[in-house]
């Protein structure tokens, strides 16, 4: 009881969000740096293509499928509990990941990491809403625990470029151990334990259900921008909407569901997630694809490119600090719709791009892009949090992460296509082989055993034709960026934030 009542004082709820900021940066820094270590990764294992994607994907899927259950989890029998366990769980498996002898082994670890993840984001935002009642000091509260994953996923690609230039490939997941460390022993002495006092069973149906669904059409969405329609994603899809389906109609029957869709009746807490979603549906496909850009097309070294990139965090870090104000300030729908507007024009600036684009214009944009998108996230996260009774905070909060998997699945899908499908069509020079146009990394490897001139011819034509891919991408994400601009200025008519009591 001691240990609760100190994290009521102003100072303990801040050390407490201090721990919870750990948990966050783990879980964004490990988002980005396995994609720099894939390479070396890839060498050593020697898994076959298909292998590969499942190293790339295992975690993505297993973490959007247990989102909405492992919150429901927290929710019940305590959302400190869950992240303490999660985190010792993310330490441990994060040894499996850097040890791993086999392709096999590694897709395992991803897997099993991804279900140690999973416990992590919910539970950090859930113990949020119930640290800080107050309205202000939450909306600060988030901005902080935002500002933390914008800075981790900025940060990733530098350590990661770093590590693998001194140590061997698993040296990236060991640094999640000494985080780790810290987390679960500070935590368990300053996290106060918050949970449902009426948390009813957790229902292994619905959890399952959950987790075939949400697994089924990630999948197929990935498949479908990989390699088009097939007998296997179009079973994937049908797999995992015929479970939805089944899971929603079981929520509806139980007396206390998995996940209360009484949530979505909310008109604040629904368009704030449907404005996540369409957000880093319009972003992430371009973020993706713009690292490959400063790469493999400006011929950048993994670190300068992952300091080409820190504008984007310095503006989200900043803006994340000041949207609580901000939204007090002005209003709720005027912060979102206009971070999100920013974003687009800063995407269709981007439309301009090409191979020797100058880096102040991509510097510039894209600060604009961090800041909006700072901005935009931290508000709808607090609207989120806000709109339900801190009871189902983990369940909101998992809602929350999960539509920012699915918005990500579907932005590379969508944008991954376009800039696929204009990069092979690039006018190489006669008998380029089809490696070379599957993507831009094979175009890199034919070119190396072509003589300098065709090598040469090859390269140009292929780095400008990616960057053409980039540019057009830019502008359909543009477009979804300024339409959900639209739609957030209507659908969050009317509503506010807290204030202080």
């Amino acid at each position: 009881m001691k240990q609760q009542a100190d994290t009521r004082t102003r100072s303990g709820r801040w050390f407490a969000l201090a721990v919870l900021v750990l948990a966050v940066l783990l879980v964004a820094v490990d988002a980005t740096v396995l994609g720099l270590a894939t390479p070396f990764l890839s060498e050593d294992l020697k898994p076959s293509g298909t292998q590969l994607l499942w190293i790339g994907d295992a975690y993505s899927f297993v973490l959007a499928g247990l989102l909405v259950s492992m919150g429901s989890l927290g929710d019940r029998i305590g959302r400190k509990r869950i992240l303490l366990i999660g985190a010792t769980a993310f330490g441990a498996i994060s040894v499996l990941n850097a040890y791993a002898n086999s392709a096999e082994l590694m897709i395992v670890a991803r897997a099993l990491l991804g279900v140690a993840g999973a416990t992590l984001m919910p539970a950090t935002l859930a113990l949020i809403r119930n640290l800080f009642h107050d309205p202000r000091e939450r909306s600060l509260a988030i901005g902080i625990w935002g500002a933390a994953a914008s800075a981790g996923m900025a940060i990733g690609p530098i350590v990661g470029g770093v590590l693998l230039e001194n140590f061997w490939w698993g040296s990236v997941f060991l640094i999640n151990l000494p985080v780790m460390a810290v987390l679960v022993i500070v935590g368990a002495r300053l996290l106060p334990e918050s949970r449902n006092p009426e948390p009813g069973p957790w229902d292994l149906v619905s959890v399952v259900l959950s987790m075939i669904g949400m697994i089924g059409v990630v999948y197929a969405i990935k498949e479908f921008a990989a390699h088009g329609f097939g007998w296997v994603p179009v079973a994937a899809a049908a797999i995992g909407l015929l479970a939805l389906y089944g899971f929603v109609r079981r929520q509806r029957r139980l007396p206390i569901p998995l996940l209360d869709l009484t949530l979505f009746r909310s008109r604040g807490f629904s368009s704030a997630v449907l404005a996540d979603l369409l957000t880093i549906l319009g972003l992430s496909g371009l973020i993706f694809f713009l690292s490959q850009y400063l790469q493999l097309v400006q011929e950048r070294r993994p670190i300068e490119a992952g300091l080409a990139e820190l504008p984007a965090a310095i503006g989200s870090v900043v803006a994340g600090l000041l949207a609580g104000q901000v939204a007090r300030r002005f209003s709720v729908r005027a912060v979102v719709a206009g971070g999100l507007a920013a974003i687009g024009l800063a995407l269709a600036s981007l439309t301009t791009i090409s191979q020797t684009t100058g880096y102040p214009l991509l510097g510039a944009a894209l600060l604009v892009v961090g800041a909006g998108a700072g901005f935009s996230f931290t508000v709808t996260a607090d609207v989120i949090l806000s709109a339900v009774p801190k009871e189902q905070a983990g369940a909101a909060s998992a809602v929350s992460e999960t539509a920012y998997e699915l918005g990500t699945a579907l932005g590379i899908a969508l944008l991954g296509s376009i800039v696929t499908g204009v990069y092979r069509n690039f006018e190489g020079p006669s008998g380029t082989p089809a490696a070379a146009r599957e993507s831009l990394g094979g175009a890199v490897e034919v070119a190396a055993q072509l003589p300098p001139a065709a090598a040469g011819e090859l390269l140009d034509a292929a780095r400008e034709a990616f960057a053409h891919g980039v540019a057009i991408a830019a502008g359909v994400g543009a477009a979804v960026l300024l339409a959900t601009a639209v739609a957030a200025w209507f659908l969050l008519r009317g509503q506010r934030l807290g204030t202080a009591h």
